[in-house]
């Protein structure tokens, strides 16, 4: 049940929200618990928040969760727990320290689910916008291991890891899809408003027009004619190859096609194996058991082809094979890294050579993507001379052509 409530913090100051507990006395001693004086509890109205307005106005005009807010939030939890403070407590600070409101509500709900009883990965599971599945698993581990202090510091760097991995990519991309993106509406605007113009001085003149020219002012009168309808297929190719990808079998298919790319596949196909290796050492050293791990490791590695690989060396796993002949039927893995497992899997030592496989394959990332903008490059100069050429040689020759006749004659 909801219970809308108003209250006073430890500053005075009046402050209000609601919160999700069985009984009024549990919203008072989640409250109490976290500093706050309750002044007035009742029952909140079906749909409706503090203030009045609709839950679907509140959700669209709320602040999203971030990782970046997802990693502050576990280094926190984590300083907190290595000092020892009891969960609640820990939980009640954080939600009087930050600034976020969308945190705040969620930190409300996860004490208020503790409050009924709930474990904390049952709590965070209430917010698949800020916890992944692969976040749930480790904390579920953490807690029946008592281990989770440990488990939130490896979670604090793994997820460090995918924001700094996520950053560069998007760094190396951004002179690349600026010059794309120029180019199409350099396109857009030399078919819609120069080609036509072209159009009309080439037809008073009455020439014999080259191929290429007729060839781009067809295309230029087309889109000029059916630019609506051009317009409301590339909307409805675009929502249709979306819902397509929602699909596990176009989802599958784009994951396995995005590793064969040119350029960025060799850079996805290296991330996502640092990703395994990184998520797998973390599993495993925290005390998983081997098959539910590498359950819970091919959700992290955010690739439906790849986690398919590790779900077939789950299944060889499970029926008594070593690791390194699962890993090399999945046929995924450079032989360097089956040996390192091999190796691993011999000596006792798979999480710390999997934390050498992992950073391994995160320096080959960092090479590559630093030179992603170079291997664009040449890619980008090959477009941007060919629609010049286009260009040249079915407008400004003619142009050229029938300046030289008008001279002449």
């Amino acid at each position: 049940m909801n219970f809308a409530w108003r209250g006073r913090n430890k500053a005075g100051e009046l402050i209000q929200g609601v919160v999700d507990a069985p009984t009024v006395d549990a919203v008072a001693a989640q409250l109490m618990a976290g500093g706050v004086i309750p002044i007035a509890i009742d029952m909140a109205a079906e749909g409706a928040t503090p203030g009045g307005q609709p839950n679907w106005l509140e959700a669209l005009t709320a602040r999203p969760i971030k990782m970046e807010d997802t990693l502050v939030f576990t280094r926190q939890l984590y300083t907190l727990q290595k000092a020892g403070v009891p969960i609640l407590r820990a939980l009640a600070g954080l939600e009087a320290s930050t600034q976020h409101p969308t945190v705040v509500k969620l930190l409300q709900d996860v004490r208020a689910s503790l409050d009924q009883g709930l474990d904390l990965a049952s709590a965070f599971a209430r917010h698949p916008q800020a916890f992944s599945a692969f976040y749930l698993a480790m904390i579920q581990v953490g807690e029946l291991t008592g281990k989770l202090t440990e488990v939130l510091r490896r979670l604090a760097l793994h997820i460090e890891f995918e924001l700094d991995t996520r950053a560069r990519v998007k760094s190396a991309l951004r002179y690349p899809i600026m010059v794309v993106v120029a180019m199409g509406i350099a396109l857009v605007v030399i078919n819609l408003f120069v080609l036509p113009k072209f159009a009309d001085i080439f037809a008073h003149f009455k020439a014999e027009l080259p191929l290429m020219t007729r060839i781009l002012l067809g295309f230029s009168d087309w889109t000029v004619r059916w630019w609506p309808l051009l317009l409301g297929g590339l909307i409805a190719l675009g929502i249709a190859l979306k819902q397509w990808l929602a699909t596990p079998h176009g989802r599958y298919l784009w994951d396995r096609l995005k590793l064969r790319l040119p350029v960025a596949g060799p850079i996805v196909f290296k991330a996502t194996l640092a990703r395994f290796a990184r998520s797998f050492s973390l599993a495993s050293s925290s005390g998983v058991p081997l098959s539910q791990g590498m359950t819970v490791v091919a959700q992290t590695v955010d690739n439906a082809y790849m986690a398919a690989r590790v779900e077939q060396m789950r299944d060889g796993v499970e029926r008594g094979e070593s690791i390194s002949r699962c890993a090399t039927a999945a046929g995924v893995f450079t032989p360097v890294v089956l040996q390192m497992i091999a190796v691993g899997e011999e000596t006792g030592e798979l999480d710390n050579l999997l934390v050498e496989i992992a950073e391994m394959y995160e320096r080959e990332t960092d090479y590559a993507i630093k030179g992603l903008s170079a291997a664009i490059e040449p890619i980008l100069l090959t477009l941007i001379g060919g629609l010049v050429l286009v260009l040249a040689l079915g407008v400004f020759m003619p142009m050229w052509d029938l300046g030289q006749a008008a001279m002449k004659h």
